[in-house]
């Protein structure tokens, strides 16, 4: 049987959200792999790695999807990857807390470039809102759903 992985595009996401993952994934007895172009430090754990890339545009997300199989959790704010994710058969999860779905990554990806044309003719277009408690919140409880629907999937207490 093949169990579910957790994947983590760990450059940028807040470490309030690793410290759930690394929680869940004791917990859970679930397999994350976290994938950045950095050293980084993880708790010593059978069930807890990372994966320094070379240093680049996309590598890490590159890696990720190279790697991760139908069914594997990726946890990313980059909507680019997430759509790679999605058309693999993966699960994308936002570390603010919303899942990425096949039939909202297409807007998210058309907003996302148009953004980008934006910023690129000199728009100032801001950032998203500092990452807070409600986030953490909005995230951990989502991560328990997807590990509570895999766990009675897979029949595992």
């Amino acid at each position: 049987m093949k169990r579910m992985k957790i994947w983590v595009d760990a450059d940028a996401c807040p470490v309030p959200v690793k410290d759930i993952l690394f929680r869940a994934a004791e917990r859970a007895k679930i397999n994350m792999v976290l994938v950045a172009n950095s050293v980084m430090r993880v708790p010593k754990s059978n069930y807890i790695s990372a994966v320094v890339v070379d240093a680049g545009a996309d590598v890490a997300d590159q890696y990720i999807v190279d790697e991760l199989e139908a069914g594997d959790l990726v946890i990313t704010a980059d909507v680019p990857l997430a759509a790679d994710v999605i058309e693999k058969g993966g699960l994308a999860l936002n570390p603010r807390g919303s899942m990425f779905t096949p039939d909202s990554i297409r807007s998210q990806l058309s907003m996302r470039n148009f953004m980008d044309e934006l910023r690129g003719s000199g728009v100032m277009t801001g950032g998203q809102a500092a990452f807070n408690h409600s986030d953490r919140q909005a995230f951990a409880n989502q991560l328990d759903k997807i590990l509570t629907q895999y766990r009675k999937k897979e029949g595992l207490p």
